[in-house]
């Protein structure tokens, strides 16, 4: 008993019995780092490095694609390409077994061991085709709906048609409430649209800025030139966005609704049309609705 007592006494001293690990300079043996170690901790130090050394390993096969690197371990690439290749097997079988039968039928004709009336490829189809009286060909709500909004997409649209400019469509520059008509004994040349301040204002089609400035009758101005002489005016704007010389296109932003000029009623958008040097009805032209 007393010798086993002695045994674990002589082998904990070996375990927490202090070294000294010391690095020294060769040429002037000047201790550099020294270190108090003990069995006891190389060996708990060694433990713990070794299971976070495995544990990392762990981590980068499992969550990384290192792990397709390692023999034994199948690739996802390699797995959806298979899934892909059994699909297209499936449906190739498939369309072999209808050409297989077809085939069949069509050398039992050819032996004359049936006749060729009963031998129809689309007979193999049978189970998918649908009887056209069955089917219900009037347009639902929602069709007819979708018509009607394509319709009025179509009916005023971003593109000029060909021709005679009677027939031109141009893109309304705003939405709004019509306040003042087109009025040529009056000599208002214009229509003029309220709508809510900074409401975005648009071109009407494309075409190059030959103006855009301050007045101060009518404030912030901009005048468009499009294509066959015809020109766009915006008045009492609020601010432009494009400047004299821009090229823009139908439906591009070029300023915003405000009050500005002296001869302005309140936020609205005061719009003209004029066909090589003659004012025209814009409500001939656009929908401001």
């Amino acid at each position: 008993m007393a010798k086993k007592v002695k045994k674990r006494k002589d082998i904990k001293r070996k375990l927490l019995h202090k070294y000294r690990l010391v690095i020294l300079n060769e040429s002037t043996f000047e201790e550099k780092i020294s270190f108090k170690l003990s069995r006891l901790n190389v060996f708990v130090t060694g433990s713990l490095c070794i299971i976070g050394l495995i544990g990392l390993t762990i981590l980068l096969i499992a969550f990384t694609p290192l792990r397709e690197y390692i023999p034994g371990y199948s690739s996802t690439k390699l797995k959806r390409q298979a899934t892909e290749l059994t699909y297209k097997t499936d449906s190739l079988v498939n369309t072999l077994n209808y050409t297989n039968r077809y085939l069949d039928n069509i050398r039992m004709v050819l032996r004359g061991d049936i006749e060729n009336t009963e031998i129809n490829r689309d007979s193999l189809f049978e189970q998918f085709k649908l009887d056209p009286s069955s089917v219900d060909l009037n347009p639902i709500r929602e069709d007819s709906l979708l018509r009607a909004e394509v319709a009025l997409e179509d009916k005023y649209n971003l593109f000029e048609r060909d021709g005679d400019k009677t027939n031109m469509v141009l893109f309304p520059p705003i939405s709004g409430t019509l306040s003042e008509n087109f009025n040529r004994e009056k000599k208002h040349y214009a229509v003029d649209i309220t709508a809510p301040r900074d409401t975005p204002i648009k071109a009407v089609a494309n075409g190059i800025v030959i103006f855009a400035e301050w007045t101060t009758e009518t404030g912030y101005v901009i005048i468009m030139e499009h294509k066959d002489g015809l020109l766009s005016v915006y008045k009492h704007n609020g601010s432009l966005s494009k400047s004299q010389g821009d090229i823009v296109r139908a439906g591009e932003v070029i300023a915003s609704v405000g009050n500005t000029g002296e001869f302005t009623t309140g936020p609205h958008l005061h719009f003209e049309l004029w066909d090589n040097g003659n004012p025209v009805n814009p409500l001939d032209f656009i929908d401001f609705k």
